[in-house]
């Protein structure tokens, strides 16, 4: 080969090694933007609440620990419109929370305030995150991902909501009532948060199962006659969750596993249209 050939082959291979770089270098500036955004709003609506804190302590962060707690009313309606009596009335007092350590009520606030600003703004969060997801999909994906930022935000507000108003009620009766012989049960500010977190976020991502099966069912990782399948085995997982997170009660376990064996149920109808359109593909 001649040596001019050999001098523009080089030429022509660095200049794709160039492109390579300015390439993962722009996409790292892309998706460093799209971080800084995303924390620039959790920022900006943590700081509204932390502005207004006070209102959502009482009103939002500390409601289950007070006896007049809209889910309290709701359920003992319910119990007794059913014919269960009291069975789901709560019977604890009001109690107050402890801050035992130095700093305890500003640093819980400020975690409260950017843990609720991450929750107000994961629509615009989850955009920015299928804004920099999307450019990399073929034609067909995108089309049928389309209104994935309002189903998954939809999804995950709707979990967050159901802990809040489901299971927090549930289980901090629980816990408040089960005591030991000489010991005072009165928690701490930083303690009672930390559950109220556990049982509410955890929640919402357990809400995006539809949208994470629908992804698996579409590169054929997961089939509707697999999770038919398995049908049973999810129902003993599902009750074992409730048992978990609730007190141990048939009827609160019911009201807690039917939504989420219909959460399940409705991603194996999801599971097998994902999974159609995966073997039409392959037909293809």
């Amino acid at each position: 080969m001649p040596l001019d050939q050999l001098d523009v082959d080089r030429i022509e291979e660095q200049q794709q090694i160039m492109e390579k770089e300015m390439s993962f270098l722009d996409h790292l500036e892309e998706l460093r933007w799209h971080i800084m955004r995303s924390l620039g709003a959790i920022a900006i609506v943590g700081i509204v609440i932390f502005i207004f804190h006070k209102f959502f302590f009482d009103a939002v962060i500390l409601g289950p620990t007070q006896s007049d707690f809209i889910s309290y009313k709701v359920f003992c309606s319910l119990s007794q419109s059913l014919g269960l009596g009291d069975s789901l009335c709560f019977t604890f007092e009001d109690y107050d929370l402890q801050a035992i350590r130095f700093a305890e009520t500003f640093i819980t606030t400020i975690k409260v305030s950017f843990i609720m600003g991450f929750v107000f703004a994961f629509p615009y969060v989850f955009r920015e995150v299928w804004n920099f997801i999307k450019p990399g999909l073929y034609p067909k994906e995108r089309k049928a991902a389309r209104g994935i930022v309002f189903v998954c935000s939809f999804l995950f507000i709707t979990g967050v909501l159901f802990g809040y108003f489901v299971i927090a009620p549930f289980a901090t009766n629980f816990l408040m009532n089960f005591t030991l012989p000489g010991v005072d049960n009165s928690p701490t500010l930083e303690s009672y948060v930390g559950f109220l977190v556990m049982f509410t976020l955890p929640t919402g991502i357990v809400f995006e199962l539809p949208i994470v099966v629908y992804f698996l069912s579409k590169v054929g990782l997961v089939t509707p006659d697999a999770m038919r399948k398995y049908r049973r085995h999810s129902v003993i997982g599902i009750l074992l969750l409730a048992a978990i997170i609730t007190p141990p009660d048939v009827i609160t376990q019911f009201l807690i596993g039917v939504p989420l064996f219909f959460l399940y149920e409705v991603s194996i109808f999801v599971s097998a249209r994902a999974n159609k359109k995966y073997e039409a593909e392959l037909d293809d």
